[in-house]
């Protein structure tokens, strides 16, 4: 749990995401162990009302995970990598596949195909009596409780179904959904508009009778893959709220490594096979999460906010769609504040926008930006020896010995004014700022789940805005 929160005093009129008071440090002086993961769980910080429709997300190698101390725990460096090869891909897919803005000519099979490859950075529905399950004629006592990795940048759902021998599919810890057992599983049928509605994830049909099952398949960025069947049954949500006819991916075959923590992944992208667009109607059209420290308990809520005994207030910013790829949620930056002083930078350098991604590890600034934020960070750190870069973040410090480090406070300014201010874990990772380059001012960025982390994140799709909570979890 994160101890010390320091809010920045901003010399614009904006609305800011911690609330009323904030802001009256330019720094913050915090023990250098606080910059560093936790091995004890801390849980819930704020607990989410029973009422709601809530599912818990915790990281899958934190303390609160149920595989915690099971696996092993990737390094900096793997992560960075696997974040690279993965927001490379994004981007293809928002400009429709026509050109790897990063560099065509390099493969991505090779570049990364370790067990860590497809480990999503949280899992859903692990680890409590709230959870999300799938239900065999909706009788928990025989519902298949799945723990699955959530990504707001797809929009298949799916998790892999018996029968699904390996080495065909991957071994997971859940057991798996059988649709066998299930009075309520049906394939859809391939004449259906369900399976039309597939789009690029179809994959055909499973003969050419009239009856024919629809089959999908979803392609990643480092040549994996999953295909099976397009189905639909009951998914029941922390307990109480069930989605009747839930349309999912049926996975009976995989390509490439797959993490074996995660039975599949519940997508929340912005197309109409996502669970946001099925549950639009009965739950509203937004959903918000918290994305936990690693020795924290986060929450995914499905239909808007969580519902907390909270004063804090959003700071809310327009949500752009893509044209290109709707399955996108997109935010325009238009300024970054380093100790109390907004840097230099030209609203135009921020107007290729930046990917709200659940997935991505490191925010990707435009080189502009990034070079502004590196040279007032440095200057703000001058105090400290620097040391190596670590793969693509290179302003990193040594604190070997040192009992408190003084770090210098960051807030991100997005369009609207909304103003959201980093605690210090999300400034610096790894003894390193926590922040990178694209490639051009021309390339789309990312806002990463490490500057998201602790604030409840709020994709209210139905108003058109991205609002953003200081302590959420």
């Amino acid at each position: 749990m994160c101890s010390l929160v320091v809010i920045l005093l901003l010399s614009i009129s904006t609305s800011v995401a911690h609330g009323a008071g904030a802001g009256r440090q330019r720094y913050h002086v915090v023990a250098s162990s606080h910059l560093e993961p936790k091995s004890f769980c801390s849980g819930l910080k704020v607990a989410p009302s029973a009422e709601g429709t809530w599912v818990p997300l915790h990281r899958p190698f934190g303390p609160c995970s149920p595989s915690a101390g099971r696996v092993p725990v990737p390094s900096l460096l793997e992560m960075l990598r696997w974040d690279q090869v993965r927001t490379e891909y994004v981007r293809r897919k928002a400009s429709g596949g026509a050109e790897d803005v990063l560099n065509p000519a390099k493969p991505h099979v090779e570049m990364y195909q370790t067990d860590f490859s497809l480990r999503s950075p949280f899992e859903v529905g692990s680890g409590s009596g709230s959870s999300a399950r799938i239900d065999a004629d909706g009788d928990p006592t025989v519902a298949s409780q799945q723990t699955m990795a959530i990504d707001t940048t797809v929009d298949v759902p799916w998790i892999q179904c018996a029968p699904c021998p390996i080495p065909q599919c991957y071994p997971q810890r859940d057991p798996l959904f059988d649709p066998s057992t299930s009075s309520t599983a049906a394939a859809v049928r391939c004449s259906s508009p369900a399976c039309r509605s597939l789009g690029p994830y179809g994959n055909g049909c499973s003969n050419t009778s009239a009856n024919a099952e629809c089959r999908y398949l979803i392609e990643y960025s480092d040549d994996r893959a999953t295909a099976g069947t397009y189905m639909t049954d009951t998914l029941t949500i922390s307990g109480s709220t069930t989605v009747r006819n839930f349309r999912f991916g049926c996975s009976h075959a995989v390509r490439g490594k797959f993490s074996d923590l995660t039975a599949g992944t519940m997508s929340l992208g912005g197309g109409a096979q996502s669970l946001l667009a099925q549950t639009a109607r009965s739950l509203g059209n937004a959903f918000s999460y918290c994305v936990p420290p690693a020795s924290a308990s986060g929450f995914l809520s499905i239909g808007g906010p969580v519902t907390t005994n909270s004063t804090t207030v959003f700071a809310t910013t327009p949500l752009v769609r893509s044209a290109i790829n709707p399955s996108l949620y997109l935010v325009r930056l238009q300024g970054i504040v380093v100790a109390g002083r907004r840097l230099r930078i030209q609203p135009v350098v921020f107007s290729a926008g930046a990917v709200m991604d659940s997935s991505a590890v490191i925010t990707q600034l435009p080189p502009t930006a990034y070079r502004a934020l590196r040279r007032a960070f440095r200057s703000a750190m001058r105090a400290y020896p620097r040391s190596g870069a670590t793969g693509t973040l290179d302003t990193c410090y040594d604190f070997l010995g040192l009992t408190n480090v003084r770090v210098p406070a960051v807030s991100l300014v997005f369009g609207g004014g909304a103003v959201v201010v980093l605690d210090p874990p999300a400034v610096m990772l790894g003894g390193c700022l926590a922040f990178t380059a694209t490639s051009s001012d021309l390339a789309l960025g990312f806002i990463g789940n490490v500057q998201q982390q602790t604030h409840e994140v709020l994709y209210d799709v139905a108003a058109g805005g991205v609002g953003f909570r200081r302590g959420g979890c």
